[in-house]
């Protein structure tokens, strides 16, 4: 049986395989399949983001769901995490978001929501590939009478605001702060502005033009160095940036200086703490968090737990452990008491929330916690054997963890979404971390790019 799903979903190169109209018309029909209802017929949430091709996919997706007798409702651009609240609150069966999230334009994705809100677990996304590659689905679409059909909602984008707005304390205020946004040329591009104006921020928004084709291009939370600038020359208290489908979030200080997301989900926790709401004092992270986050959290007395790479399964391992903070240093966070995924504009309102409570600037609330020197490449590659059996690679993945003994370590994983490698390595300084990864860099492009 082939595989499809990655770590965040299904991803590729739009037009071709996975991601070609043929495919997204198999997964269309088995999504209904597997969650369909024998009182009446599925009902599937189907939105995107901004990419050219998402008209594509969008068209093969409800193509699917229709000839196997469910319903499709169309929410057209919105973030992904808009999409998960559109399941939840609609009642639907299902629900699917056609992205790439931070990737280039030619690249798209589908991620699947239950109809809680949560992302797949492992068995069900196994269960869709066997139903995909058993090529049984043909066999099982019903008479032509019963075949299903599709209609557009037009007024999630303002429900899912309000959503957010609910979110924001109402004892405080942003009144007259000023914000700089970047959207990415992405899915937030209309919804964002929107939710801070209302709350009567001076809003600049910067990479809110999308055509289709410039989603993520130096832009958004992987591409700070604009929004920097702009904050700086504007004044402005504080930065947002979002990934291109807004289920992610980075921020810029005052003085132009990117805050990582694990200093985010550490000025989150302390606030959450100071009032008694962080239940049972724990914070999520995942393996790939600084080592100085886990630090911080013993100096503040949290409980830290890393969960594996992936925004779903530090929401498994929140439920898990009674958690309701969690998330990934790239800026997937998820409060637990709000929403059920990441979602970057309501991280966003927490953030500042947490700058109005303190009545401190987000530069001064960075210093919480100390950031060891990082170092992190990532490298292309034509495969991806068990490292362990790469002896180049393991031999000196094992001289250096020897070397840097307790001050430091080192984490090389593949990516589950792309053709890629990632060698990270913490040390005691820049010169060290960065001559350690570069030597690990080194052997995986000799052996494997």
């Amino acid at each position: 049986m082939g595989k499809l799903f990655g770590t965040d979903g299904i991803r590729g190169e739009a037009n071709r395989y996975p991601m070609d109209s043929a495919t997204a018309f198999s997964i269309g029909q088995a999504v209904t399949y597997l969650f369909r209802r024998n009182n009446r017929r599925t009902r599937i949430i189907i939105g995107k983001d901004t990419r050219i091709s998402g008209y594509m996919l969008e068209s093969s997706l409800v193509a699917g769901i229709a000839s196997m007798g469910g319903e499709a409702y169309l929410v057209s651009v919105l973030p992904t995490p808009g999409i998960a609240f559109a399941t939840y609150s609609m009642r639907a069966d299902a629900g699917i978001v056609i992205s790439a999230s931070h990737n280039p334009f030619q690249d798209n994705g589908i991620k699947i929501f239950g109809g809680g809100g949560c992302k797949l677990s492992d068995e069900q996304e196994l269960l869709l590939e066997s139903l995909i590659f058993e090529g049984k689905l043909p066999q099982m679409v019903p008479a032509a009478a019963e075949m299903g059909r599709a209609f557009r909602l037009h007024d999630m984008p303002g429900r899912y605001t309000v959503f957010l707005k609910n979110t924001f304390p109402r004892d405080l205020s942003l009144e007259g702060m000023k914000i700089v946004l970047d959207t990415a040329n992405g899915a937030t591009y209309k919804v964002a502005p929107e939710v801070f104006w209302e709350f009567g921020a001076k809003v600049e928004t910067i990479h809110n033009k999308p055509d289709g084709l410039n989603i993520n291009e130096n832009c958004g939370s992987q591409h700070t160095a604009d929004l920097s600038r702009q904050v700086v020359e504007t004044g402005a208290a504080i930065g947002l940036a979002f990934d291109g489908d807004g289920d992610r979030l980075i921020a810029v200080d005052e003085k132009g200086h990117e805050i990582s997301g694990d200093q985010i989900l550490l000025i989150c926790a302390c606030m959450l703490k100071e009032q008694g709401l962080l239940k049972n004092d724990l914070l999520v992270s995942t393996v790939m968090s600084n080592m100085g986050l886990r630090v911080a959290c013993k100096k503040y007395g949290f409980t830290h737990h890393a969960a594996k790479v992936g925004d779903r399964y530090v929401l498994e391992d929140m439920q898990k452990l009674g958690g309701i903070l969690g998330g990934e240093d790239s800026g997937h966070m998820i409060f637990l008491d709000h929403h059920t995924t990441g979602d970057g504009i309501l991280t966003a309102l927490q953030l500042l929330s947490a700058m109005v409570r303190a009545g401190k600037p987000l530069s001064e609330l960075a210093t919480l916690m100390d950031i060891y020197p990082q170092k992190l490449i990532n490298l292309d590659v034509t495969s991806k054997p068990d490292l362990d059996t790469v002896p180049e690679v393991a031999s000196i993945i094992r001289q250096v963890e020897a070397e840097l003994k307790d001050e430091g370590r080192v984490l090389v994983r593949y990516s589950g979404t792309q053709n890629m490698c990632r060698v990270m390595v913490e040390g005691p300084s820049v010169e060290l971390t960065d001559k350690y990864c570069t030597q690990i860099a080194d052997a995986i492009k000799k052996t494997l790019g």
